[in-house]
């Protein structure tokens, strides 16, 4: 597994702004996803064992459970998301000097793409379960610091559509048109989901905040 979530937040930035080729896109918006979801469990922490919020706290005990679910599967999203861009550089690099070194290099090519691409698709998967449970906790949370489950709301969101990028430049490279026009749909229901969570847990933010 990537030692990403060992390291200090120094340490991430300055590797993340090198010409090192990971972290890259995908692995980023993975751990920014994660501290997006942070506040979601914060905002879960400040409300258990609050009197007013006892009626609830049931179901913010589950909420902020899964918050940290969540963010312990983008840490393995993160390792995975990786790995994955390692396995296409060395495809990348297989040689290409007969027809026969070819065929397997393009063979093997298409199989590392389709895994560069379902690996930021599982992200994305996964930030849109932070962004439903955000938009539960947005109803029920602790008043006082509801707004960083608008925090959360945003930042998932953001990072969500960031990752998309990581598949969208592979998809023209596939040649599997099935396998694209799968991936193309779910993009879109996953983004048009997306933004109609985060705008209801804002709303609802705001709402609470008067």
């Amino acid at each position: 597994m990537s030692d990403m979530f060992d390291r200090s937040f120094r340490q991430i930035l300055a590797v993340a702004a090198s010409d090192a080729p990971t972290p890259g896109g995908g692995s980023v918006s993975a751990m920014v996803g994660a501290l997006g979801v942070a506040m979601t469990a914060m905002v879960g922490n400040l409300t258990v064992g609050k009197p007013k919020y006892a009626e609830v706290e049931g179901k913010v005990k589950e909420i902020t459970a899964r918050a940290y679910y969540i963010i312990n599967r983008l840490e393995k999203l993160v390792a995975a998301d990786i790995a994955a861009f390692g396995k296409f550089m060395d495809v990348y690099r297989m040689p290409k000097n007969t027809e026969e070194e070819k065929a397997k290099r393009e063979e093997m090519m298409q199989k590392a793409l389709k895994t560069a691409t379902n690996e930021p698709m599982e992200i994305a998967r996964t930030l849109l379960e932070a962004l439903e449970i955000t938009e539960e906790l947005s109803h029920i949370g602790n008043k006082m610091a509801i707004s960083d489950a608008g925090v959360a709301a945003y930042v998932c969101e953001a990072a969500l559509n960031a990752v998309l990028l990581s598949a969208d430049i592979n998809i023209p490279m596939i040649t599997d048109q099935e396998f694209v026009q799968q991936v193309l749909a779910e993009k879109e229901r996953i983004v048009n989901r997306a933004r109609e969570l985060k705008e209801a847990a804002v709303a609802k933010v705001n709402e609470r905040m008067k």
